[in-house]
């Protein structure tokens, strides 16, 4: 089941809700809206790019819905999280994926299998 979130993540946007402790944003810096693998312009003209929205207790994708965080940890500029997804039919899958931390602005995704990569494109506001 847990190569199965990597492609289900693939076509990620990855989304979720969860029960965790409030964490502070410092240790979880990905809070926002971004894009996948397109700039996010954030003026309108974004609407047909998957969207991603990370908060601190959950991932929102336009493209797969919903995924709890279940745990997360901060290594360096690697952020690893443990996500427990709804699929269709009411499946529930668990799988990790790591976030990491670019220069630019930009995160490289990347499931638990290096099934699936993208770049997140964080939005303005």
């Amino acid at each position: 089941m847990h190569k199965s979130i990597g492609r289900v993540l693939g076509m990620i946007a990855v989304g979720g809700l969860g029960m965790m402790p409030a964490a502070a944003e410092d240790d979880f810096p990905i809070v926002g809206v971004y894009t996948e693998n397109v700039v996010c312009k954030g003026d309108g003209s974004d609407a047909a790019a998957p969207r991603v929205k990370i908060s601190l207790q959950e991932i929102e994708s336009s493209v797969f819905g919903l995924c709890a965080i279940q745990s997360k940890k901060r290594e360096g500029k690697i952020i690893s999280v443990h996500v427990e997804c709804k699929g269709p039919g009411g499946a529930t899958m668990l799988g990790d994926v790591n976030f990491t931390l670019k220069d630019d602005n930009t995160l490289d995704f990347a499931d638990q299998d290096n099934t699936y990569k993208a770049v997140l494109y964080k939005c303005p506001g």
